[in-house]
């Protein structure tokens, strides 16, 4: 599968002009990461220069055919102040004095710190949460032009219905739900749903993306989720019954992390029991312990390593 590079800072051909000089190329997955990068590169701010764009790029599909973005940043000529005549004199290494009013707050030019490049991130976290209502028509047709391209690149034939659930709190946004029906789909499933999350992820992504907004989505097979939500749910009461009648913590078998999420929602009202996550990576695994266990005296000694509740 292809991969789009790194920002890369193209240098201008030897003998260039002077205005040339003030210029950099800089290549990068698409055209706001570019600007993003040559401003640091500089270390300028968006209105200190003139913004070229050469190539916009294609993301292609899952990275196959995509180009990267090619922008040109120009600094913008300084305004002409009068300088008056002095002696010549050693170049000052202090810091500027900062803007009066402003000691405070202003630092010396350099480069944009981590969190002043994260900033546009943010602000576009904030404008989505004040986002208009999706699009739901748009939303679903794209979705499902998505998955099915990507199934097609897959060799995988199957129909895809797709329905949206409504959200559970008030005022958070809905999910949509594509369910792929055919024969011979377990392969999408794999291991511990691993495949389905994985085809989840990057269909979520790609649709994202196209929409220009997050959406909340979920890629299912033939119910398979909400057939294993129904067993894990199941499962949790049986070994929750267990572990008070035997008065010892008992451990599941590893899950991924949704999967471990529906069993500490099953038993967070439990009067007897209290789960907890224990282990790393693909060995993390929901325990569950007896309420009068937790408080004897070896509650604090008998933590398994990397303990933490999810």
């Amino acid at each position: 599968m292809g991969r789009l590079p790194s920002p890369v800072l193209r240098p201008l051909r030897k003998g260039a002009t002077m205005e040339e000089e003030r210029s950099i190329e800089i290549s990068a997955p698409d055209v706001e990461s570019a600007i993003r990068h040559g401003l640091a590169q500089l270390g300028v701010n968006r209105d200190q220069v003139e913004i070229t764009i050469i190539n916009e790029g294609s993301r292609g599909l899952l990275g196959l055919g995509a180009r990267p973005a090619l922008v040109r940043l120009t600094l913008k000529p300084l305004p002409a102040t009068a300088v008056p005549v002095s002696e010549p004199e050693p170049r000052p290494t202090a810091t500027p004095a900062p803007p009066s009013g402003a000691a405070e707050e202003w630092q010396a030019p350099g480069p944009p710190s981590p969190a002043g490049m994260a900033l546009e991130e943010e602000e576009e976290a904030e404008e989505e949460k004040g986002a208009p209502p999706i699009d739901r028509a748009q939303a679903e047709q794209v979705a499902r032009d998505t998955l099915a391209e990507l199934l097609h690149h897959m060799k995988i034939t199957g129909r895809i219905e797709a329905h949206w659930s409504e959200p559970a709190e008030p005022g958070a946004a809905p999910t949509l739900v594509l369910d792929v029906f055919g024969d011979d789909l377990g392969i999408l499933i794999g291991r511990r749903g691993e495949t389905l999350d994985a085809l989840q992820m990057i269909t979520r992504l790609i649709v994202s993306r196209e929409l220009q907004r997050r959406i909340n989505l979920i890629v299912d097979v033939e119910n398979y989720r909400v057939r294993r939500e129904h067993t894990l749910r199941q499962l949790a009461q049986r070994m929750a019954q267990q572990a008070v009648q035997r008065r010892r913590r008992v451990s599941l078998e590893p899950m991924p992390a949704y999967e471990r999420r529906i069993v500490h929602m099953e038993l967070r009202n439990h009067p007897q029991v209290i789960t907890e996550s224990v282990g790393e990576g693909d060995q993390r695994k929901v325990t569950i312990i007896p309420r009068d266990l937790r408080r004897g005296p070896k509650a604090a000694s008998d933590k398994p390593a990397g303990h933490r509740r999810e």
